[in-house]
């Protein structure tokens, strides 16, 4: 039993890890953005629908509904990786705790309590501090202004994803419902984005290994490892694992593409992954 907890655990840490390499992978390849949303997600598509079988079954309009607001975030998060820092575009991503606490009680009838409000009010000052610094513009981030408020969508799609595998999980809580709409979401960011991506630029090597890299292994690896585990580990030891992206993300950046966040965004950065963790920790210790 314990060996069986200590491999889930180890399973979690890697899905972490692999998820860390999207920032900087993303700004190795010579592409758009649009075209790195549609290839990497038409890749991870293809593997995880041929990894997961039982995620292929009983799909519905849930399904398919978290599919779309998966597919937005995973877009939004490439093109604000192409205009920001790949620090600030996962430290903006993970305010999503801000947007879930606010859509529980609308969504999901789950109260809002002084607690709740006490995390809300530290991611606000997170993204308050990292806003707040003036971001130079370089060659990895050509426009960070645009990219944050980017990063900052897709963490609202992703706090909507969230909400609806959680409302889907409390109808159906033995499906694969995560993974299901994993393999949904990746299939409409393809189908989407592949307009955008036609007229952009040719696929040399690099960049085919690069999508190839965020699709097999980033996403679809990734993503098998979660759903593999995640069951399995407790809450707030999952949540704790999960914030080695964040932290190592842009590690990844500085040491490929020599990207080093500012002083208030590591700041505002440190503030908003505390606030995510209390709000894991806080919710797990109410239920």
């Amino acid at each position: 039993m314990q060996s069986g907890a200590g491999k889930n655990r180890l399973l979690l840490l890697f899905a972490a890890l692999l998820f860390s390499t999207g920032g900087a992978a993303i700004k190795m390849a010579a592409l758009t953005g649009w075209q790195i949303a549609s290839y990497r997600a038409g890749v991870a598509a293809a593997f995880l629908w041929f990894v997961l079988p039982a995620a292929r079954k009983n799909w519905t309009w849930l399904t398919l509904a978290g599919g779309l607001v998966y597919a937005i975030m995973v877009v939004l998060f490439v093109l604000s990786n192409k205009l920001t820092t790949a620090a600030n575009a996962i430290l903006l991503q993970s305010t999503y705790p801000l947007y879930l606490l606010l859509l529980g009680p609308l969504f999901l009838k789950e109260r809002l309590r002084i607690v709740d409000v006490t995390i809300v009010s530290g991611v606000i000052l997170g993204a308050g501090i990292l806003f707040s610094g003036s971001e130079k513009v370089m060659a990895t981030a050509p426009d960070p202004v645009r990219g944050n408020l980017v990063a900052l969508a897709s963490g609202v799609a992703w706090a909507l994803t969230i909400a609806v595998l959680r409302w889907m999980g409390k109808r159906e809580p033995q499906a694969e419902s995560a993974a299901s709409v994993a393999i949904a979401g990746n299939a409409i960011a393809f189908t989407a984005c592949l307009p955008l991506a036609a007229g952009g630029s040719s696929i040399e090597w690099q960049s085919a290994a690069v999508i190839l890299w965020l699709g097999l292994f980033q996403v679809g690896l990734g993503y098998f490892c979660l759903t593999r585990s995640i069951r399995h580990v407790p809450a707030v030891d999952a949540a704790t694992l999960l914030l080695v992206e964040p932290v190592v993300n842009p590690i990844w950046a500085w040491l490929i593409h020599g990207e080093v966040p500012s002083g208030t965004a590591i700041i505002g950065g440190v503030i908003i992954m505390v606030a995510a963790f209390a709000g894991s920790w806080w919710q797990t210790r109410a239920t």
